[in-house]
């Protein structure tokens, strides 16, 4: 299959890349700078030039390809002003790829964060948030979900708050910039609160499964570990880099204070059982002794 991926540069991006090719895909990849476009040559993926706001640059890559992989979301989380740009950017940018994929029952694999439950991990079977700080996400992704009605393979893949690799990456990776940052590994709340997570290489596999054969409309959850302690994670930054551990505000974290604080674990049963998928990689905690102080 020849795929079309935005975001192929990132911690999850280029493992997906380097998933594809090594199962025989071939991949056109977005890109947009110098960098980027020359990381992706390296791996050896073809390039398309452009950015996620270039909705014809997008519709041009879908045309050329089998299937679609959208993974690229706007990188500055500064402010709840800058988190919402990157959602209007990404939901334009879905549409624009899900029209162009009309009736022609080729496939698209978008990703979203697993939902929250009170009380218990999340399924597979529990809807997105349609409110709050990523609220636009779950709109955007359950409207390219409904395209499945109208000819296009339209799937999800649900990420978990945490996707590591070598000890960077995700909710973890923003508590230890922040650690360093402020000289505190700091979490909210009381730290019982618990974040999933997978590592980079083993949801790089759920991403080509759920291209090659997910039914349309379908959503799945990339989750390995179903929910480590908030303050198991800190404590474990805060050895790493030698500095002390202590709960924080959330407003520490800016806009993701609320989620933060949130008691957020999910489950992948469904996922494992219906498409055989098996996380093998370093769990978030042994992962994270990968830091360098």
């Amino acid at each position: 299959m020849h795929v079309f991926i935005t975001g192929g540069t990132g911690t999850i991006g280029s493992a997906v890349v380097a998933e594809l090719l090594g199962n025989g895909h071939t991949v056109l990849a977005l890109a947009r700078s110098d960098a980027s476009a020359r990381a992706l040559e390296g791996a050896g993926a073809k390039v398309l030039r452009g950015d996620l706001a270039d909705l014809d640059v997008l519709r041009s890559g879908a045309a050329q390809c089998d299937g679609v992989i959208s993974l690229a979301f706007g990188r500055d989380y500064g402010s709840a002003e800058a988190l919402a740009r990157g959602v209007a950017e990404e939901s334009a940018a879905l549409a624009a790829l899900g029209e162009e994929l009309l009736g022609s029952d080729r496939p698209i694999v978008t990703v979203s964060g697993t939902p929250w439950v009170p009380g218990r991990a999340s399924t597979e079977a529990d809807p997105l948030p349609t409110d709050g700080p990523v609220g636009g996400r779950g709109r955007s992704v359950m409207a390219l979900l409904d395209l499945a009605s109208r000819g296009v393979r339209s799937t999800a893949v649900r990420m978990p708050r945490t996707v590591h690799n070598e000890g960077r990456g995700g909710f973890a990776g923003l508590l230890t910039e922040t650690a360093r940052r402020t000289g505190v590994a700091g979490y909210p709340g009381d730290g019982s609160q618990r974040w999933p997570a997978v590592h980079a290489l083993d949801a790089a596999v759920l991403f080509r499964l759920v291209l090659e054969s997910a039914p349309a409309g379908s959503s799945w959850h990339a989750v390995a570990d179903e929910g480590d302690a908030v303050r198991d994670i800190a404590a474990v930054i805060g050895r790493r880099l030698g500095l002390p551990v202590e709960r924080v505000p959330q407003e520490n974290f800016g806009p993701f204070g609320p989620i933060f604080a949130a008691d957020q674990p999910a489950s992948s049963v469904r996922t494992r059982d219906a498409l055989g998928w098996r996380p093998v990689h370093a769990g978030l905690l042994e992962d994270l002794e990968n830091i360098r102080p």
